[in-house]
């Protein structure tokens, strides 16, 4: 389940955790920069957990909700760690946010799409026997949100992405 970390040996594999954190924080830095100064008070960080398919995973991670950039449009970069069907992928997500807010409703809709890095670490017993994969993706998304915070999405993946996800989160402000 943890390959990705550690080795059969129980050793720290710290070249795929390297790589994890610094494009972590190339994904966060880039965010920070378009960020404009006068939305700093609307930002916000969460978590989202759900489940993929092509993989058949279950994945958990976290976001920031950076912008707007210009009136509804928001940069949303996050990661996700996705666990199962043979292998471990973590994908860092560049999404761009449209927000559709309702007429007198605590809610909003929300569509988007964005890049992706997904970093594929396959099980030692896999056909691919413990290789390691950095491929490139892209997502298209649609969901919503509450004001609260509470949200739920549905991704559709391209190229190295999940081909399907459906998630639930929740983003503190």
């Amino acid at each position: 389940m943890w390959q990705t970390a550690f080795n059969r040996t129980g050793k720290t594999n710290t070249g795929i955790l390297r790589a994890c954190f610094l494009c972590g924080i190339l994904v966060l830095s880039f965010g920070l920069l378009l960020l404009p100064k006068s939305a700093s008070a609307q930002q916000g960080a969460g978590f989202r957990f759900g489940a993929s398919v092509d993989p058949d995973q279950f994945y958990f991670g976290g976001h920031l909700g950076l912008g707007p950039i210009v009136e509804q449009l928001w940069f949303r970069p996050n990661v996700e760690v996705g666990i199962g069907n043979n292998r471990t992928l973590v994908g860092f997500n560049g999404e761009f946010t449209y927000w559709f807010p309702l007429a007198r409703q605590p809610w909003s809709v929300y569509v988007g799409a964005g890049p992706a890095l997904n970093l594929i670490r396959f099980d030692a017993d896999s056909p691919r026997g413990g290789d390691t994969d950095a491929e490139g993706g892209f997502n298209i998304l649609v969901g919503l949100a509450h004001r609260s915070g509470l949200f739920t999405e549905i991704k559709v993946g391209a190229l190295k992405s999940p081909e399907f996800k459906l998630g639930i989160g929740y983003t503190f402000r």
